[in-house]
């Protein structure tokens, strides 16, 4: 049982990892359709004063990384063969190779145009996927990267107190936007669609994951 409830909270881990990337891959494809794509597009707009709050989510995700792979890390899992960063090479660049051969998108707009297909939402699922285990595993890649994070760390544990404010600010705004999302839905049926669904899911989990860090103060803790 002891096994059992650490590999539920790797698992765990690995999960609010994938979200926090999801929500900016996300976030980033909704901000280059009303930047590039579609000029005049204001995003759930009345309820969203701005499509440019979902640089805030992007944000409230991006401090998120850290508190999620954090939890993951101090649990002792083992491995099968090889570290996990090096399945997550792996599966990026399967990924990639799938991306190139089987959709009709470039891989490296994937997440900035606007295609619902399975192919290319299998990919992008892929890509993340493989993201998700490098950056679960990151500091085991090489001693100069464990260097370098270990230096941001330093770095983060001087300002703990900004992080943890922005981390709050961050993770109201993205809150905000889940409703806003909400109320947008019911009141435009024909926007009711997976990815939408999707949108509001990683949001909120990523809004109820920074509350849930600022009230562990994980960023005042970071070398305990």
């Amino acid at each position: 049982m002891g096994q059992l409830h650490v590999l539920c909270k790797k698992i765990f881990s690995v999960s609010l990892l994938f979200n926090a990337l999801l929500t900016i891959a996300c976030a980033i494809g909704i901000i280059a359709g009303f930047n590039w794509v579609f000029p005049n597009w204001r995003p759930f707009y009345p309820y969203l004063v701005d499509g440019n709050v979902f640089w805030v989510a992007i944000a409230a995700a991006a401090i998120n990384l850290f508190p999620s792979a954090s939890l993951g890390r101090a649990l002792h899992t083992g491995r099968f063969l090889f570290h996990h960063y090096f399945y997550g090479f792996l599966v990026l660049f399967c990924s990639a190779v799938y991306v190139i051969v089987f959709t009709p998108v470039s891989l490296f707009s994937i997440f900035l145009i606007n295609n619902a297909s399975v192919a290319v939402n299998t990919g992008r699922f892929f890509i993340l996927g493989g993201l998700t285990l490098v950056l679960d595993d990151l500091p085991d890649v090489s001693k100069k990267v464990e260097s370098a994070l270990n230096w941001i760390k330093a770095k983060a544990h001087k300002g703990g107190k900004i992080v943890l404010v922005a981390q709050l600010v961050t993770g109201s705004v993205s809150l905000y936007l889940f409703f806003a999302i909400c109320v947008s839905l019911t009141q435009n049926p024909q926007w009711v669609t997976l990815a939408n669904f999707i949108l509001i899911c990683t949001v909120l989990a990523t809004s109820i994951t920074s509350f849930v860090s600022v009230k562990r103060k994980i960023w005042l803790n970071i070398y305990d």
